[in-house]
Formats: C-alpha cells, structure tokens, sequence
C-alpha cells in the first residue's frame, strides 16, 4: 500500500475513530484525521507484533479493523493528556 493509501486509511479510520469517541478529546476534526493516520501505524504495528497480521491491503476488512483500533487507541491516549493539560 502506497504513502496515499496511507494516508487516506488513516484519514477515515480517524473519522470513524472520532464518531465512536465523540466528544472525550478536543482538537477538532483535523487533529483528529492526523491522530487517525498516527494510529493506523500504530494498529498495524499493535496488529503484527501480537497478532502476526499487519496492514494488508486496501480494501481488506484485517486493515480497516486494525487502523479504526488504532485510532481509537491514539484518541484516548490524546484525550487523557489534553483532558490533564487543562485542569493546570
């Protein structure tokens, strides 16, 4: 998979990632599609290290749950520092 595949994976793994988690993390939306590409690297890293499956293809259903787990993983680390940040 190419740089653009990757990124666009990322992209709307973070946008699914964000309508899970709607509201626990500030940022908007565009901090949000970058945490999306940050955590599809790290689901396909999680993915292979654990699973010994890592990011496939495009358009295979491995990749996607990997990339929407990720996201969802960088999203909450993101809303626990962001959320502690604030109260200082």
């Amino acid at each position: 998979m190419g740089i653009i595949g990757w990124i666009i994976l990322g992209l709307v793994a973070g946008a699914i990632a964000k309508a899970i988690l709607p509201g626990t993390q500030g940022g908007g939306w565009i901090i949000t599609l970058v945490l999306g590409v940050v955590g599809a690297l790290l689901g396909g890293f999680i993915g292979s290290a654990i699973f010994g499956v890592g990011l496939q293809g495009f358009f295979d259903l491995t990749t996607w749950l990997l990339a929407i787990g990720g996201a969802i993983i960088v999203l909450l680390i993101y809303g626990l520092v962001t959320r502690s940040s604030r109260r200082v």
